[in-house]
């Protein structure tokens, strides 16, 4: 089975509260995360230190997720701002609570990151 046939993530990253963001698709959220925070797959996330999981939206197709990633990239900061404050006003690293939802039960939908 190929990775285009199983769920995908969006997820955005930032540097502390306000700062310096990233937006990004993966099929296995916790997995992409854990590179991020390894220095590993984005020599962007490594100079900026963005490594705080901030926003994260499920989907059941991978193309799905890619299609929203696409959607948020040109977006204005504001309105990624505006996103991030909507769903996580704190800014609470979301990384924990990802890898309790996902970490083992890949591939499951629903959960508190559902689209």
């Amino acid at each position: 089975m190929s990775n285009f046939n199983k769920g995908g993530f969006v997820y955005i990253l930032a540097s502390k509260p306000n700062g310096t963001l990233y937006v990004g698709v993966t099929n296995d959220i916790v997995r992409r995360i854990r590179e991020h925070r390894q220095g590993e797959g984005s020599e962007f996330v490594e100079e900026y230190d963005v490594t705080r999981l901030v926003h994260l939206e499920r989907f059941d197709d991978i193309e799905q997720a890619i299609r929203r990633e696409k959607q948020l990239k040109p977006w204005k900061r504001e309105w990624k701002l505006d996103l991030i404050r909507e769903n996580n006003p704190t800014w609470d690293d979301l990384y924990e609570e990802a890898c309790r939802t996902y970490g083992r039960k890949r591939g499951t939908t629903g959960g508190p990151f559902a689209s």
